[in-house]
C-alpha cells in the first residue's frame, strides 16, 4: 500500500527532521568540546601547557603591579631627595651670602677705622698723641702734660734709654724706654694692639700709663720715680 503524503504527515516529518538535526548539532558540539580535552598520552603535554598559562598570566599581572608600586616609591623618594637637595642648596647659598656680607661689613668697618685713625708723627709729640689715642679707646686715664713731664724726667725723651745702675739693674731687670719700665711690669700691663717691645715708644708709654693708673690712679699723679 503506498504512503500518502498528507499535509499533516508532512509537517510531522519536518518536525522530526528538525529534532534530528538539533540532536546531531548537539552531538557535534559535545564531540567538539570533548576533542578539546586531550586524553592521557601525547595530548597530555598540551593540557599541561594550557593549564600552566593561567599562573603565568597572573604572574605577569602581579609583576606589573609590583613594578608600578616600585616606580611610585622611587618617584616619591626622588621628589623627597630633590626637596632635600634644594633645602641644602638654599642653606649653602644663604650661608655664603651671610659670610660675604660679614666680610664686606668687616672690610668697611676696617676702612672706616683706618679713615678715623690719624697719622702720627714719628717723634716725641707724635708718640704721646698716639699713646693717648690708644689709651682713650682702652679707658686708660692720662693727659699729654702728665705723660710729657714724666718722660722728660725719666728718659729726656730718649726711647732707647736704659738704667744700668739702680736696684732694678742690680737685679738684672733694668728700666728701659721713655718711661723707664722694667720687663715684668711691661709684660703685665702691656696693652693689646701695641707692639710687645719695651723699647717701642708708644707701647712703652701705654704700658707705663696702664701701670700708673692701677697704682696711682693716673700717670698725672706721678711726680717722681714710680
Amino acid at each position: 500500500m503506498s504512503e500518502t503524503n498528507t499535509p499533516g504527515h508532512s509537517r510531522r516529518l519536518t518536525k522530526a527532521n528538525k529534532l534530528s538535526l538539533a540532536g546531531v548539532a548537539t552531538l557535534g558540539a559535545a564531540a567538539l568540546a570533548f576533542s578539546l580535552v586531550p586524553a592521557a598520552g601525547a595530548g597530555a603535554d598540551e593540557t599541561s601547557t594550557v593549564v600552566a598559562t593561567a599562573p603565568v598570566a597572573w604572574s605577569k599581572v602581579v609583576d606589573s603591579a609590583q613594578t608600578q608600586a616600585m616606580q611610585q616609591h622611587l618617584t616619591v623618594q626622588q621628589v623627597f631627595a630633590d626637596k632635600q637637595a634644594k633645602v641644602a642648596q638654599d642653606a649653602a647659598k644663604a650661608k655664603a651670602e651671610a659670610d660675604a656680607k660679614k666680610d664686606r661689613d668687616a672690610k668697611e668697618a676696617a676702612s672706616r677705622s683706618a679713615a678715623r685713625t690719624p697719622v702720627f708723627a714719628n717723634n716725641l709729640d707724635g708718640w704721646i698723641k698716639e699713646a693717648l689715642f690708644i689709651m682713650k679707646k682702652e679707658g686708660i686715664p692720662g693727659s699729654y702734660a702728665g705723660i710729657h713731664k714724666n718722660i722728660m724726667r725719666e728718659s729726656s725723651g730718649n726711647p732707647r734709654a736704659i738704667n744700668n745702675w739702680d736696684i732694678n739693674a742690680q737685679n738684672g731687670i733694668p728700666s728701659k724706654g721713655l718711661l723707664q719700665v722694667i720687663q715684668p711690669t711691661f709684660a703685665a700691663y702691656h696693652v693689646k694692639g701695641t707692639k710687645f717691645d719695651l723699647y717701642d715708644p708708644v707701647a712703652n708709654i701705654v704700658a707705663a700709663c696702664n701701670y700708673a693708673a692701677d697704682r696711682y690712679g693716673s700717670m698725672d699723679n706721678v711726680n717722681s720715680a714710680y
